[in-house]
């Protein structure tokens, strides 16, 4: 397969400068913006200044952690978005206790009352086979290209109809590689992140795409997956930043 690639960034940047970057992302011929929802950056606010400023762009969530968020409030912020272009991701977020149960049952009340895609966050197998069978697939995070080429394979066979996508933390300007560094440290202190760090016995380092790497490591994600996200991790975070990191993927 030859994935689709799509960008993806933080909420915290704020719907302004979203509905500013969505557009070159719409014009580069990328498939889809990301927006990561946080407790301070809205990721379906951002979606819906996005959508005012495009046309065809898919837009998607990734991920909204349904132990903070109500599935009732998702539900009711994805009414006022283009619903053939949206795609909610969800998660179970910090609340381990009970997360199989509700995001199955989240994903369950977005089929009844929105008509948008729903893709699920998943680390492990069991959450893993929830989005393969019961949602529309997996957003897959921090993997290698055969880890992930693996995972989507078990996603595929679990739900024939099964879309995976992989976040790929990714720096195109060699200014932005300390923030990187800094950024895949941090999710490898995190004790879920670092338990399947073990599992799959590999290192947060080799899950992330380098400005000297990225034109090789990107053709081997795009074999393993449905859809790539690149992260996209920037010197600063001014809408010039993030319109630079832009026009490099789509030249690469």
């Amino acid at each position: 397969m030859t994935a689709l690639v799509s960008i993806g960034v933080a909420g915290a940047l704020g719907p302004d400068a979203i509905a500013r970057i969505a557009p070159e992302v719409e014009a580069a011929g990328l498939h889809a913006l990301w927006v990561n929802d946080t407790p301070d950056g809205d990721a379906l606010a951002a979606l819906a200044a996005a959508a005012r400023t495009t046309a065809t762009l898919t837009l998607a969530t990734g991920v909204v952690p349904v132990d903070r968020r109500r599935v009732a409030e998702i539900a009711r912020a994805a009414r006022h978005l283009p619903h053939d272009r949206l795609v909610l991701g969800i998660g179970s977020g910090h609340a381990r206790a009970g997360a199989l149960a509700r995001v199955r049952d989240a994903v369950g009340q977005l089929r009844e009352h929105t008509r948008a895609r729903v893709i699920v966050g998943a680390l492990g197998p069991k959450m893993r086979t929830l989005a393969a069978r019961d949602a529309d697939g997996p957003l897959l995070s921090w993997l290698t290209p055969a880890a992930a080429r693996m995972q989507a394979a078990d996603a595929h066979r679990e739900g024939g109809h099964a879309h995976v996508a992989l976040y790929v933390r990714t720096a195109l300007d060699p200014a932005a590689r300390s923030r990187l560094e800094e950024e895949t440290d941090r999710y490898a202190g995190f004790p879920n992140y670092a338990a399947n760090f073990a599992r799959l016995d590999i290192a947060a380092a080799d899950t992330v795409l380098t400005p000297d790497g990225f034109a090789t490591g990107i053709r081997d994600y795009r074999d393993a997956v449905d859809e790539v996200v690149l992260r996209a991790i920037t010197p600063g975070d001014d809408v010039a930043d993030y319109a630079a990191f832009i026009e490099q993927a789509a030249r690469a």
